[in-house]
């Protein structure tokens, strides 16, 4: 049995602003119809494998829960408390199907990458399953098209399997860092280098002994994690103060580096793993002139350009090799051979504590969304919309007050010791410290449109008292 390991705790930087801290790339359409996630998981629709285990973390349960969902797919999602890297991460998904009774194959693939060639990526999934029976720990290096300066590669040694299982495979004869675009260049010219995927096959019983040979104090915090998980719903929650103490390590450094038993499967499948935006507009769809637009845009005299509209008319002109992103709260404008450099404007956000690099004016929740529509000294303006069926918390706010105005559908609203329905073009009222809940009874979306008064209205500012989604 395989069971895929999505890995889905990437915060995507070098893609803001269309990718930010709490919606990251991997949970947006940015290639396709479907969520990069989403294609991860229906990839694997022909090869016969289990639910999908998730890791994530704690910001993103409901977004992992709800994208899951929407692809009619389960699974078990393990939320970490903290970021350890990929190797706890593992180590945490073959303990967790260990304890299950089961000692499966993990397949383990990040949220975030674009395969194209499914039929291969199928075909050499299928042949290292035989070598990971075997006891091999089998990644796949993907076949290098360009000198790519920004991709760790792998060197190939000599042939591990002769039989026919049907993809080539030779032994791992060292992991190497990003190199300078000389040392690159001599890699793709020689053929025996790989870019390093962060895609493995390997019998979780396998992993385990290989970390607990170069990594015991990791598996033993990783096993006490495990012992001491909660379940709730499809949530695996790890404790916090336990995991925390867990070294930091990636799979490759942790295990695959120093382990003789590493396989290598060429995999030419089209593969990228969308680290900017010039990626995007390789891999995107263009006009005549080069340029992939999407939105409401007018491009005039312009080539080789991508265009990100959001809500209101882009327009360029006279521009080549530009990118242009524009999103409710933010543009961004680069030349696309810099991009792999919007990591700095991030920085940046965060030292001067804007909201910018972590949250869009558009925020997701488990019961819908809502949206800033403008804020001043001491008031702010929300649309929201609640899911049929939903219910936000019940909750009190120290320093605000709410008026909510009702656009569409129908609210149930708990103000104090009331509760009573409120309808299109009626609005209700609640006071600083009053106890108070909002929910969608009905069959279509709510729409209301909140606005906030008082001395202070961070998000922060939220006493939940009861809650149907685990929140504190």
């Amino acid at each position: 049995m395989i069971l895929p390991v999505i890995m889905a705790g990437g915060s995507g930087t070098r893609l803001w602003p269309f990718s930010r801290a709490m919606y990251p790339k991997q949970f947006l359409n940015i290639v396709g119809e479907n969520t990069m996630i989403q294609d991860t998981v229906n990839r694997l629709v022909n090869l016969g494998v289990s639910d999908p285990l998730v890791i994530c973390n704690n910001e993103h349960r409901f977004l992992v829960a709800e994208q899951m969902q929407q692809i009619g797919k389960k699974g078990n999602i393990i939320l970490e408390p903290v970021g350890r890297n990929t190797a706890p991460a593992v180590a945490l998904a073959a303990m967790y199907a260990i304890a299950k009774g089961d000692d499966p194959l993990l397949l383990v693939l990040a949220a975030d990458h674009v395969i194209e060639d499914i039929k291969v990526f199928e075909t050499a999934v299928n042949g290292a399953v035989y070598l990971a029976n075997q006891g091999n720990l089998v990644t796949f290096g993907i076949v290098a098209s360009a000198p790519e300066t920004g991709y760790g590669y792998i060197h190939r040694g000599d042939v591990c399997i002769e039989n026919n299982i049907g993809v080539k495979n030779f032994h791992v004869s060292r992991f190497i860092e990003k190199p300078d675009q000389e040392k690159a260049q001599k890699y793709v010219d020689s053929g025996e280098y790989y870019w390093n995927s962060g895609m493995f096959l390997f019998k979780a019983s396998r992993i385990l002994e290989e970390l607990q040979k170069y990594q015991p104090d990791m598996v033993k915090i990783c096993q006490r994690s495990i012992d001491s998980a909660e379940k709730d719903l499809d949530f695996v929650r790890i404790d916090e103060a336990i995991f925390g103490t867990c070294p930091s390590d990636s799979i490759d450094y942790a295990v695959m580096e120093k382990t003789d038993s590493a396989v290598v499967i060429p995999l030419d499948a089209n593969w990228s793993d969308i680290g900017s935006w010039s990626a995007i507009l390789n891999l995107s769809k263009k006009d005549n002139n080069g340029n992939c637009i999407s939105g409401d845009v007018i491009a005039k005299d312009s080539s080789d350009c991508l265009v990100h509209g959001g809500e209101r008319l882009v327009s360029i002109l006279g521009l080549k090799d530009v990118i242009v992103v524009d999103t409710k709260d933010a543009i961004l404008v680069a030349d696309k051979n810099t991009v792999q450099n919007v990591k700095q404007i991030v920085d940046e956000l965060k030292s001067a504590e804007r909201e910018e690099w972590k949250i869009h004016r558009e925020v997701y929740r488990p019961w819908g969304k809502y949206v800033f529509i403008d804020s001043g000294e001491r008031y702010q303006v929300k649309r929201i919309t609640v899911k049929p069926g939903a219910k936000l918390s019940v909750q009190i706010h120290h320093h605000r007050a709410e008026h909510w105005v009702v656009v569409s559908g129908t609210a149930r609203v708990t103000n104090g010791d009331k509760t009573f329905l409120v309808s299109e073009n009626e609005s209700t009222y609640i006071p600083v410290g009053q106890i108070h809940a909002l929910e969608n009874p009905g069959k279509v979306p709510l729409e209301l449109i909140e606005v906030q008064t008082g001395s202070y209205l961070g998000e922060d500012d939220i006493v939940r008292l009861e809650d149907n989604y685990g929140r504190a």
